[in-house]
């Protein structure tokens, strides 16, 4: 009963949590972890639970998404779905004592690209950006989601903005319709790999959906200000509690 009460909880939490900002995964992982799942297996099975809260959430933001400039809604598409199998088909490949000692380094990247955006931004407005830039940045965004969903928002919302985007609002729509392709996409190949513990996945999807959509309706009337500053908390907390697990 415990464990159950456990799960669930981390996936409400998750689930409005990856609306908000993104790191979902950072509750999900470990409570999964706790319960006695394997790292690898771990991963594979709370982004499963966390895929229909990425949909509830980007339903959520439907009045404000958009993509950023230099990428279309297909193209972005395309490359979501070619990058989560990639990075899907490379976490099938990792043992667990590799993947535990990348996944902080992979998050407090993220973070830190989130963090100083603005400022690359600005250093990198000399000129026109490379034509290849906004498509190899959609392409390594997905391979990173595939690979480990924990951190995925925080990295996709520095990518929007290193791309030119400003809205936060639009940024977290389009943040949450990328999550949901490509994790759709890298669930189906961690299901065909056998990884995927499926009565825990459907029990926590039902929870993360609810806290996708809750999540998403309060975080379009907080201040943008408020909502950066709590992305790079959320980055820089988790980054620190799986540096401390190694």
């Amino acid at each position: 009963m415990f464990e159950t009460t456990l799960l669930l909880t981390a996936a409400f939490l998750a689930g409005a949590l990856n609306a908000v900002a993104g790191g979902g995964s950072f509750l999900t992982l470990p409570a999964l972890v706790f319960t006695g799942v394997p790292p690898v297996v771990a991963n594979a099975t709370g982004t499963a639970a966390l895929l229909p809260g990425y949909m509830a959430g980007a339903w959520g933001f439907r009045e404000d998404t958009a993509p950023p400039p230099g990428l279309s809604m297909h193209l972005l598409v395309v490359l979501s779905l070619i990058g989560g199998a990639a990075g899907a088909a490379l976490l099938l490949v990792t043992p667990d004592a590799t993947f535990r000692r990348v996944v902080p380094w992979l998050l407090l990247a993220a973070t830190a690209l989130f963090a100083f955006g603005p400022q690359l931004r600005k250093a990198l407005a000399g000129g026109p950006p490379p034509p290849a830039q906004a498509p190899v940045g959609g392409l390594a965004g997905g391979a990173y989601g595939g690979y480990f969903n924990g951190g995925l928002g925080i990295l996709l919302l520095a990518l929007f903005g290193l791309l030119g985007q400003t809205n936060l609002n639009a940024m977290n729509g389009l943040k949450n319709w990328v999550s949901a392709l490509l994790t759709a996409i890298a669930v189906a190949i961690y299901a065909a790999g056998g990884v995927v513990l499926w009565p825990q996945a459907l029990m926590m999807m039902v929870a993360a959906t609810a806290g996708g959509y809750g999540g998403a309706r309060v975080a379009r009337k907080l201040p943008p200000a408020v909502l950066r500053s709590g992305v790079v908390a959320t980055g820089l907390a988790m980054s620190l509690v799986f540096f401390a697990r190694q």
